[in-house]
């Protein structure tokens, strides 16, 4: 599997997302693979209505809670916020691994050394996927209409 190939998967997703955060998901993605990790990006931003659907998981409609988010609760509503995966390789096609191992707490660490949050690290909640830069914003001040900066360059 080649970078140029994880890199080229990850566009479609981060698609939405806040320049600079995209910036440091694909750096995320650059820098585990040189750990010889696989990591592709699952989810990237969310509208309002896409994470009431996951926030109802669980609850209201068949499945496990994925979320303690509603609507304008979550970073991703915002395009401040990535889910990863870690993945093996078989016969050069990636396979998703949910199962936590050494990789996901390594992925956490390349993450937080890029400036990201990572929800492993979360104490009632943990979601080893989730990685957030929130420009140091609240929730409740992007939903005043409160912007992050437009013109910022990624530490890589």
């Amino acid at each position: 599997m080649e970078l140029v190939e994880l890199l080229f998967r990850a566009e479609k997703r981060l698609s939405g997302l806040h320049p600079l955060v995209a910036d440091k998901a694909r750096a995320l993605i650059r820098k585990a693979y040189e750990e010889g990790i696989y990591i592709i990006i699952t989810q990237g931003f969310r509208t309002i209505e896409e994470q009431n659907r996951l926030y109802a998981l669980g609850r209201t409609k068949p499945g496990r809670i994925v979320t303690n988010a509603r609507g304008g609760y979550s970073y991703h509503n915002f395009g401040l916020a990535f889910d990863v995966c870690v993945c093996n390789v078989f016969k050069g096609t990636l396979i998703p691994s949910w199962s936590l191992d050494r990789r996901w707490f390594r992925v956490g660490q390349i993450g937080k050394s890029l400036g990201l949050e990572w929800g492993g690290d979360w104490k009632s909640f943990k979601d080893y996927p989730h990685f957030q830069y929130t420009f140091g914003l609240s929730l409740a001040q992007l939903r005043a209409g409160k912007k992050p900066p437009s013109a910022v360059v990624a530490k890589k």
